[in-house]
């Protein structure tokens, strides 16, 4: 009779076992999403603001004066009058559009006959005061 109790003990053993594995497993997807759920709501929070230094309003100098008026406009402004300029007279390189082919007001502002569009902050950063 030893034997029967020791069979039915080692039987009932491991259903335990399992049953606390199962419990344990199903609490551990409620922490996830709480988890989860907080860095949404920080991100939300965070409002992207512009920076102060691009809506400066400056002055243009100079041949940059000539393209886009000298009247004080921030730098963004600028950037994008030059580039409404670009694409009325069709400067832009039909190949590479990264270069810029200068027309007679353009070679005073960049000093060559072509300039790459990565250049033209540095040549527009020399004619605004």
């Amino acid at each position: 009779m030893a034997t029967k109790k020791a069979k039915k003990a080692a039987k009932k053993a491991p259903a335990k076992k399992t049953a606390k594995k199962a419990t344990a497993k199903k609490a551990a997807p409620a922490k996830k999403t709480a988890k989860k759920a907080a860095p949404k709501k920080a991100a939300k929070t965070a409002a992207r603001r512009p920076n102060a230094a691009f809506m400066k309003p400056l002055t243009p100098q100079g041949p940059l004066a000539a393209i886009v008026g000298n009247m004080p406009m921030p730098r963004t402004e600028v950037t994008s009058k030059i580039w409404a300029y670009i694409k009325k007279n069709k400067l832009q390189d039909a190949v590479n559009k990264r270069m810029i082919n200068a027309d007679e007001k353009l070679k005073e502002l960049f000093g060559k006959a072509k300039a790459d569009m990565f250049e033209l902050t540095k040549f527009v950063s020399k004619h605004l005061k």
